[in-house]
């Protein structure tokens, strides 16, 4: 069976604290924290990749104009 911890909720005006017992602390700073049948779930906020944060967007109904490749820059540039 997991190991308990009972904690001490604090109040400061509208917002609630608790501390996290060392053997729970999260390797991260920011959490995502959601109530789901009566209970409190704390989960890390991991940073999604490109491709996952691409995915969720609405494919373009546009159709793009052709590239007149003579206006694009040459192969090499020096600076």
């Amino acid at each position: 069976m997991k190991a308990k911890y009972h904690v001490k909720l604090i109040q400061q005006g509208n917002t609630q604290t608790l501390t996290i017992p060392a053997e729970l602390n999260l390797k991260t700073l920011q959490v995502i924290i959601r109530q789901e049948d009566g209970k409190l779930i704390i989960e890390p906020d991991r940073k999604k990749s490109l491709i996952e944060v691409l995915s969720t967007l609405e494919p373009l109904d546009e159709d793009f104009p052709d590239i007149d490749l003579c206006l694009l820059p040459p192969d090499d540039i020096e600076l």
